[in-house]
């Protein structure tokens, strides 16, 4: 499986900001590992999402709930998770609307991993 590493991010997250708008920058590089990391978590040596889709489902929504950018985070959580997928050939079909109620429902937390 390909993976995304901490510079991976910040690079999409700069690429977003200077895209979009925004503060760019780190509100909490903690929560910025922990994001990252959070999709590889074991326990008793195994995976707790062990499919490439849960571990990219679980980093986007790290990402969003962490909150670990100074803005942004909605933006790249749900574009990391795009980008994973991508990376590890999964396509997706889905409408600008779709991702929008998806990151909307796990920021107000009505949706959980």
């Amino acid at each position: 499986m390909k993976k995304l590493n901490k510079s991976h991010i910040l690079l999409l997250h700069q690429q977003l900001i200077t895209e979009f708008g925004g503060a760019g920058g780190i509100r909490d590089d903690n929560l910025l590992d922990l994001s990252i990391n959070a999709p590889y978590q074991t326990f008793d040596e195994k995976e707790l999402y062990p499919t490439t889709i849960e571990k990219s489902v679980h980093l986007g929504f790290s990402i969003i709930k962490n909150h670990p950018f100074l803005d942004g985070n909605k933006r790249i959580g749900i574009h990391s998770m795009l980008v994973l997928l991508f990376l590890n050939d999964y396509s997706l079909d889905y409408t600008q609307e779709e991702l929008i109620e998806i990151v909307m429902d796990i920021a107000s937390s009505e949706k959980s991993d």
